[in-house]
Parts: C-alpha cells; structure tokens; sequence
C-alpha cells in the first residue's frame, strides 16, 4: 500500500477504547481566566479586612513606643557640644579680620602730590583717611596734605577722585577732604565713642604703611590721654589715645578700630627715639570726639 507524504497511523480497529482526553481548553485555562480569578481573590473582603487589622496594629504599636520613649529636650549642655564641634571643625576668622574686613570698604589711600622740574603733579607722600560721611567727607592728618599742591585719593574698589581740603584742625593734626567724584560703591565708617575706651581693650590699625596696603596690624590700648610732640611739630597734641598696634610712616589718617569694626580715633604719630621713623611699640591717635568736631559732626 502506498502511503501518503503527511503519514499518520492509524488506530487498530481492535485496540480498546480508551477514555476521552480533555480538550486543550479545559487543561490549561487562558491568560484572561487567571486574571479574572486573581481579580476576584484582590477584592476578597476577608483579605482587605486582614490587611486593615495589620495597618491598625503597626499604627498603634508606633504611637505605643513614641508615648513611652518621648525625644529627651535639648540641654545646655547639648548646645554647648554643637558650638565646641563647630568651632572645633572650622576655621572662622579671627576678630582682627572681621574688624579689619568691617571698615576695609571706607578707608582711602592718600596721595600728597607736587610739581617736579617739568611741571608734572608726581606722588611726594602717601597718607591714609577713612571716610566719615557718605558725601564725600574724609578725615586725615594735617601732615600728610599740608605742604601738598594737589591731594588724590584712592578709594577701596581702586577708582579716584581729586579732592579739596575742606577744613583744618592744626591743634590735633587734622585735615577734613572732600573728595570731588564719590564712588558708586560707597560707605562711610561707623564711628564710636571713646568714653568706654579702656586700656588692655583690642583695636586694629588699617592704613598704607611706607605706601604697601591696606595693611592692618592687630594691638591694644596701653594707655589715654597722652601728649605727643611729632619731629616736624611745633605742639604737643593732647589727650591722645596710645596703642601698641604698628604703625609706620604712611598709617597717618588711618582709622583706629575696635574688635567690633567701629572707629574710635586717628593714627596720628608713632614715637621713636632714633631718626629712622620706624615702629617700636608705642603708636598715638586723635580720639574720634575730636576727629568729628573738626569735620562739623556733632559730638556722641
């Protein structure tokens, strides 16, 4: 007999019959039955009333232990530790820097300056001032403008201004300018009354020492209402307040500040038994009452 290409036995006509087999459908039920069936068993109310039960009782085991072990108030002794770990684990910057960084903004460099042979105005002497009013006003010594043909200033963002000597208090060493162009960027010290002023109390000198600056140099207060004579002086200039911050030529006219950034005098002269005109230790300004009166301010 000839078999066809797609063979398939066939069954003898004497095997016994054997029971049906199920249909493919009833032996591996679809995708879409599992589905409805898991749908069902999501939405069984004895699971959903189970699972609420377990949440209530999680909630009230967490509200239990919070009722029993509150958080412990914080002590002064815990903030205590806080500031020592900070202080302990940053670098903060010294109160000299603050202070320094404080009146930075308001003190100026002061040319004195003078014809040469060929009638140039050149840079004969450097000073220091300190800014008093935002108009304009700033204070210096006498001395560093007064043999001055033209006086320019050199403010702390590095712009100029020519300025006019607006008034002199010879008896204190002391000249007030009034700068002709003001800066956008500008402020005026904070000035402070020396009526508490007291020695042992840390002050900063911030100034343009031999022409290099601003520099600052970090002291105290040795001593007040002291008299001092300058070399060029014809006077002692009285009630002065003595530091021991240095100081050197180019300093003149700067601020004395305190530890808070606030000036309470004028660095007016430094004493030196040599001809060198160098520092060694002891350092005099003009108290800010004075300062003040000789630019029209009001008194403290």
């Amino acid at each position: 007999m000839r078999r066809s290409a797609l063979y398939s036995p066939s069954r003898r006509a004497d095997a016994a019959p054997g029971p049906a087999r199920p249909a493919a459908a009833d032996a591996a039920p679809p995708h879409g039955a599992w589905r409805a069936r898991l749908a069902r068993a999501a939405v069984d109310p004895r699971l959903l009333w189970g699972a609420l039960a377990a949440l209530a009782a999680l909630l009230l085991t967490l509200l239990w232990q919070q009722a029993a072990h509150p958080p412990r108030a914080l002590t002064q002794k815990d903030i205590d530790a806080a500031v020592l770990r900070t202080l302990t684990t940053q670098n903060l910057p010294s109160r000299a820097a603050r202070a320094a960084d404080k009146i930075r903004t308001a003190v100026v460099r002061v040319e004195a300056l003078a014809k040469n042979k060929r009638g140039e105005l050149v840079e004969q002497g450097v000073g220091t001032g300190v800014v008093i009013t935002d108009k304009g006003i700033i204070l210096t010594n006498l001395h560093v403008v007064q043999a001055a043909q033209a006086v320019r200033l050199v403010f702390a963002d590095g712009s100029t201004s020519d300025a006019q000597l607006a008034g002199v208090q010879p008896e204190h060493d002391l000249a007030v300018l009034q700068a002709l162009i003001i800066p956008d960027d500008f402020h005026a010290a904070t000035l402070r009354s020396t009526h508490d002023l007291r020695p042992g109390d840390e002050v900063v000198a911030v100034g343009f020492p031999f022409g290099i600056g601003p520099s600052t140099s970090a002291g105290v207060v040795s001593g007040l209402g002291r008299s001092f004579r300058a070399p060029e002086g014809e006077q002692d200039i009285e009630n002065l307040i003595q530091f021991d911050a240095a100081a050197n030529p180019g300093n003149s006219g700067g601020p004395l500040v305190t530890m808070d950034g606030e000036v309470v005098g004028i660095v007016t002269g430094i004493l030196n038994p040599t001809r060198h005109r160098t520092f060694v230790g002891i350092g005099f300004a003009v108290p800010i009452e004075s300062a003040a009166a000789a630019a029209g301010l009001p008194p403290f």
